[in-house]
């Protein structure tokens, strides 16, 4: 059986399908694979923000804290997602939980490296960003649909 290399895996996941092959190269050279367990976390709010994670297998949870109600499901991801914009803004803390809801298989790309790197190439930066942003849009996009939701049933 061959192995894929880490690079040619990262390649594949949705979050690189846009990127040249240097930009998958470089962004590599910041990445590891990472499991987690069934209820485990990912990182806890008001923690460092040290980690990007693009999931490849597996479902995670990101869980707000309510006052008198405990944890709440704001979304559910799975393959494919992505979160952990908050490495690239200071102070690079958590805003919410993330606990793996079945075993979940990531890439995680180090945060200090990534910055670093996108301070040093612009033609990075600019590919990152890009997909980053688009990721925002698409959680701003189902946060607004699932509010009509609730909405909706308030009618």
């Amino acid at each position: 059986m061959k192995r894929d290399t880490l690079e040619r895996s990262l390649r594949a996941h949705s979050f690189c399908s846009e990127f040249s092959a240097p930009v998958v190269a470089f962004l590599s050279g910041c990445t590891k694979n990472a499991r987690f367990a069934p209820n485990q976390y990912l990182f806890k709010e008001d923690s460092d923000a040290d980690q990007l994670y693009l999931l490849r297998e597996g479902k995670v949870a990101l869980e707000s804290h309510l006052p008198g109600k405990g944890a709440v499901k704001v979304e559910t991801l799975t393959g494919g997602g992505v979160l952990g914009w908050s490495v690239l803004f200071a102070p690079h803390r958590w805003h919410v939980d993330c606990r793996a809801l079945e075993p979940t298989l990531a890439f995680a790309v180090d945060g200090v490296c990534l910055r670093d790197k996108m301070q040093r190439d612009a033609v990075f930066a600019y590919a990152v960003t890009r997909r980053l942003l688009w990721e925002v849009h698409k959680r701003l996009e189902r946060a607004r649909l699932q509010q009509l939701d609730v909405y909706k049933a308030e009618l």
